[in-house]
């Protein structure tokens, strides 16, 4: 499928995991991509893999948590290619802490960058996506934003808000041409998620909690960002698209 061809996709979080296999997934479905990380090296390596493939890239360096850095990397992205299609708001953080122990720093930089982020990226891009009179949003949830868990109040907080943030963003900006929809992973083989739990931890959470028998792979969340993006979901908006291979079915 080439569903992308001649649109413009900005993805956040780019550089690695489920954000870089998306950008993948659009570049191999013709779009041209703008790739956005914390991590300038990262999001030029990226690009330049894309652009080897045949795929017009432009990679920013920005913290999503920072206003100033998001109106610059927004600018550049539409200074370079005209217009912004497809906003893919993927950037985020997590990290295991009991919730007594939750530090004042710890809480502030997650909700900073996985909700006020997400806020800061999609109004600087909605607000040229209304003057176009079309486009399209996809923020990351998680399905740590629809029930809890243990040890990641900060991250389910953070989460739960983007699930709200993006159904109030569907009720205003529907009627402006714009669609948005959430996606909500359940448990994803990522770095991030390497780098918290060992492989018997992954074990029993598959054996006891997906029904699937294994753990997502970031290509099964690509592949719904994708779908939600194209005209194939032309009247879907205000959704939380869960992709967790059966957990939340119990």
């Amino acid at each position: 499928m080439r569903r992308f061809v001649d649109r413009v996709v900005l993805v956040t979080g780019a550089s690695r995991g489920i954000g870089k296999a998306t950008a993948e997934r659009f570049a191999a479905e013709g779009a041209s991509l703008v790739i956005v990380s914390n991590d300038g090296a990262e999001a030029a390596a990226v690009a330049k893999e894309l652009e080897e493939r045949g795929t017009r890239a432009l990679a920013l360096a920005a913290d999503v948590s920072l206003p100033a850095e998001v109106d610059a990397a927004v600018a550049s992205a539409i200074e370079a290619f005209g217009a912004i299609d497809v906003l893919i708001n993927n950037a985020g953080i997590a990290w295991e802490e009991s919730f007594l122990d939750i530090e004042d720093g710890n809480w502030r930089r997650i909700v900073d960058v996985n909700l006020n982020g997400m806020f800061y990226v999609a109004q600087r891009v909605a607000r040229y996506m209304a003057q176009a009179g079309r486009g399209v949003i996809v923020n990351m949830a998680s399905t740590n934003g629809l029930v809890g868990e243990e040890k990641y109040a900060h991250y389910n907080a953070s989460k739960g808000g983007v699930v709200l943030l993006t159904k109030t963003m569907a009720l205003e900006l529907g009627r402006k041409g714009i669609r948005v929809n959430c996606v909500c992973p359940g448990y994803i083989q990522t770095p991030m998620s390497e780098a918290i739990d060992d492989e018997a931890f992954l074990r029993r959470y598959i054996d006891e909690k997906i029904p699937l028998g294994r753990a997502g792979k970031t290509a099964d969340v690509a592949g719904v960002f994708a779908f939600l993006a194209s005209e194939d979901a032309a009247f879907i908006t205000g959704e939380a698209i869960v992709v967790d291979g059966g957990q939340l079915a119990f």
